[in-house]
Order: structure tokens, then C-alpha cells, then sequence
């Protein structure tokens, strides 16, 4: 998987980040572009492999890997969906952190885009007010504020939100565990009146290179989680 290489590594992940069929694990197609290139067949057949539906039926939410998302986009702008940070701006964040980024992570966010892409919902971003075209709410901050700290539900400073996993499933990475690794924790997976705390939701973890290379290869980083299960 190329885990062992960083420039390698870039290389695949800039390639999917700047596809805009690709820079998630799903992307929508319009239904009428379907109907026209495969036709109607196609459409009806499509149903295991779809994702959601527009309530209109104006278009169809699929994983990434299909054929129909590779055409639909094959001649579509390459290019990051938010500029990268700048050097600047990630000190700032470390300083909000009071800890360093791994070397891979601060790459990515100063070489390919300020989140905006990546496994699951993709990687929140580490500056405010980052929001895409058509949509109403800004992407995820990555660092939290104050506020959401003292929050009974939430996990340690030390823990870098990277991306939403459905429901209450959250990808964090811990900055100061050996190998940086990636943790999947549960907001709803422990109960501090029980004596509980944030680690009790932890239900998976990954080193970041790991997490990054299934991703940057057209895999799904919950088929890792699955095999553990």
C-alpha cells in the first residue's frame, strides 16, 4: 500500500483529493446523465449499489468507484475543494493544540487542501469557515473550542477530530500515542455516571499512514474495521 513511502503516498492521495468524483468515498450523478449514457436498465439495475436518492429523482448519491463516477467526472476541473493551509496558519493551529501535527498530516493539509476530502466524510478542516459550493454549513473545524471541551461527551484535547463516521462514530487521532494512530471512538459508547470515560468509546484504531494508504488505494477504511470485528 505504499505505507512506507510519504512522496508516493502524496502523490496517490493528491490524485484522489483533486478528483471531484473521487475526493469522498461517494459523490452524486445525475440521474437524466445515466439514462442517457446506459440507459434505463442501468438505472433500475443500479439499486444495490446506490447510496441515496435525491427526493426530486434529479440524481443518485454512489460509492466512488463505479464506472458511471468515473465517466461522469473524467473531464471535470482537477483541483482541491479548499485551498491548502498555509504554513502560517498551521503553526497557529499547533499553537490552539498546544502539540505538533505528525510530519504526513501537516502535508496534507499544507500541500493537497485544508480538509475537504479523505475516508468517510472526509477531513475536517483546521481553519473556520471552509464551505463548499451548495452547501449551508462550513466543514468541520477540526481543532475544538473551548465550549466543547468541558462537554460531557467529549474526548481528550490530546485527540485531533479528522472526520464524522455516521451516527455517533467519530475519527480522531491521538497526538501523543506512539504512531500516531487513528482512533474510532463512539460518542454514545460510554456513560461517565457509570465511571466510564472517552476511552471507553474507543472501538478501533489504526496507525495514520494505514488509515490514509486503504483510502489513497480506492479502499475503505471501515473494511478495517470490519476484519477486526
Amino acid at each position: 500500500m505504499d505505507e512506507g513511502d510519504d512522496d508516493v503516498l502524496m502523490a496517490k492521495l493528491t490524485a484522489r483529493a483533486w478528483d471531484p468524483g473521487r475526493r469522498f468515498d461517494t459523490a452524486r450523478v445525475p440521474t437524466a446523465w445515466i439514462l442517457e449514457h446506459h440507459g434505463h436498465d442501468r438505472l433500475t439495475r443500479s439499486g444495490d449499489r446506490v447510496v441515496s436518492r435525491a427526493m426530486n429523482g434529479t440524481d443518485l448519491e454512489l460509492p466512488s468507484h463505479t464506472e458511471e463516477m468515473t465517466a461522469y467526472y473524467a473531464d471535470a476541473p482537477r483541483g482541491p475543494l479548499f485551498p491548502p493551509a498555509t504554513a502560517h496558519q498551521v503553526d497557529e493551529a499547533q499553537s490552539l493544540l498546544g502539540r505538533p501535527l505528525p510530519t504526513l498530516l501537516r502535508r496534507l493539509y499544507t500541500e493537497i487542501g485544508d480538509g475537504g476530502f479523505g475516508p468517510d466524510s472526509g477531513l475536517s478542516s483546521l481553519r473556520r469557515g471552509n464551505r463548499a459550493p451548495g452547501h449551508v454549513h462550513d466543514r468541520p473545524r477540526a481543532i475544538r473550542d473551548d465550549a466543547e471541551h468541558h462537554r460531557h461527551w467529549a474526548p481528550p484535547s490530546s485527540w485531533l477530530h479528522l472526520a464524522y463516521g455516521g451516527c455517533s462514530m467519530e475519527w480522531h487521532l491521538s497526538l501523543i500515542a506512539v504512531d500516531d494512530p487513528v482512533l474510532l471512538y463512539d460518542a454514545d459508547g460510554w456513560e461517565g455516571d457509570w465511571g466510564q470515560n472517552p476511552h471507553d468509546g474507543l472501538r478501533h484504531a489504526m496507525p495514520l499512514r494505514r488509515w490514509l494508504s486503504i483510502w489513497a488505494n480506492g479502499g475503505q477504511v471501515w473494511d478495517d474495521v470490519l476484519a477486526d470485528d
